[in-house]
């Protein structure tokens, strides 16, 4: 009689888990069709990000710092928080607008540095530097000679480069914990750039020579290690553009390779010398390029869509594997802002946040023009006379 009994109950568990089964099916397949429709038709695309992923936000409804348009605040965005300078104080303030830390900052004309939990703050023309670790002052230095620039690596060592020594640029460079390393003095070049390499081995300087009657530009890469007994004797690469290529940026995107940017191209080189050209602007409407990003770099191409409009076709290269991923935003860019990550589009009323695989992260809607931002990869603060909107990314 027991086993009589067991038989049905069986039979209805079975059912069950078929019935089950089928759902799951079901759901696996609805997924892919929409994710292959999303990837495919636009309209559907912009539909299901509004309405379904409430990716669009809009102006006045969102957490907001209040701010004194005469008290001239700076704001910058790092890491998870969004900091105001004025007045000599640095209020940090988190994704919900919510005062978390006030520091005091001795600075009137700031310059920010940041990479990932860390931010400089130096006074431009001047010789205070503040270093900040999330929420808290790690260490302040007052310099010799005036900062004209400032530099953190992604594990936090920071290169400052000096002016008005007795030297034509002093390049300053210091550890996490504020230890001086060593100081590169030159004596005849200016410099328009710096980096260090993620895992802190090297020190890049972009150098300007204006002696001749082109301005030449070229790249010199310094080891740290040997620098720090021998600055002077611790060089161990030298990279070049062509003689009309100045080069204006550059950065590392991975232990060796650095990227460089001309106003025509971007070039990845090697610790070898060995070079590669990611873009070339040549015969195209490129408005904007960038390399300040994490293992990518991009590029910003103004396309006619049609008689009176004009598209922004963004076109951004992994440095890694060198895939490629495009986004076309339905307006013509004003500016750019990037971090980590993400890359804003200033398309005048709308801020349109896109990642670098090429995909619609957020998008922001004003009721004017949007003049100012300042961004971070976890979030973005849209700057108005007397207030910041928060956007969480």
């Amino acid at each position: 009689m027991k086993d009589f009994w067991k038989e049905p109950e069986t039979k209805k568990i079975n059912k069950k888990r078929i019935a089950i089964s089928i759902t799951i099916a079901v759901a696996i397949i609805a997924a892919i069709t929409i994710m292959i429709i999303y990837r495919k038709n636009e309209n559907f695309r912009e539909w299901f990000d509004t309405q379904i992923l409430r990716k669009e936000v809009n102006q006045d409804r969102l957490a907001t710092i209040s701010i004194k348009e005469e008290e001239n605040p700076q704001v910058y965005a790092y890491n998870q928080y969004i900091g105001v300078l004025s007045r000599n104080e640095f209020k940090i303030y988190g994704s919900t607008a919510k005062e978390e830390k006030s520091l005091q900052i001795e600075i009137s004309n700031p310059i920010f540095a940041s990479s990932n939990r860390y931010l400089a703050i130096a006074e431009k023309k001047g010789k205070k530097i503040y270093y900040i670790t999330d929420k808290e002052i790690a260490w302040e230095k007052t310099v010799e000679g005036n900062i004209s620039q400032v530099h953190i690596s992604k594990n936090g060592y920071v290169a400052l480069t000096l002016v008005d020594t007795s030297y034509k640029t002093v390049i300053s460079v210091y550890d996490e914990k504020g230890e001086p390393l060593f100081n590169k003095f030159l004596s005849t070049m200016r410099v328009s750039d710096i980096a260090i390499s993620s895992d802190n081995k090297y020190l890049a300087i972009t150098e300007i020579d204006a002696s001749g009657i082109n301005v030449k530009s070229q790249i010199e890469v310094f080891s740290v290690e040997k620098a720090k007994t021998d600055a002077q004797n611790s060089k161990v690469a030298t990279y070049e553009f062509d003689d009309s290529e100045l080069i204006t940026n550059i950065k590392y995107q991975d232990k060796e390779k650095l990227i460089c940017m001309s106003k025509n191209k971007i070039v990845e080189f090697s610790l070898d010398g060995s070079k590669e050209e990611l873009f070339n602007n040549d015969n195209k409407k490129t408005t904007f390029q960038t390399i300040e990003l994490s293992n990518y770099v991009a590029e910003i191409e103004e396309k006619t869509s049609d008689l009176f409009s004009a598209d922004s076709v963004v076109t951004i290269i992994n440095t890694e594997n060198k895939n490629t991923s495009t986004y076309t935003a339905k307006a013509v860019t004003k500016e750019i802002y990037t971090s980590e990550n993400i890359i804003a589009l200033n398309l005048g009323t709308e801020i349109e946040f896109i990642n670098t695989g090429g995909w619609l992260v957020k998008r922001y809607k004003a009721a004017q023009e949007i003049t100012n931002i300042t961004l971070s990869s976890n979030m973005a603060g849209i700057i108005y006379r007397d207030k910041i909107e928060i956007i969480n990314l």
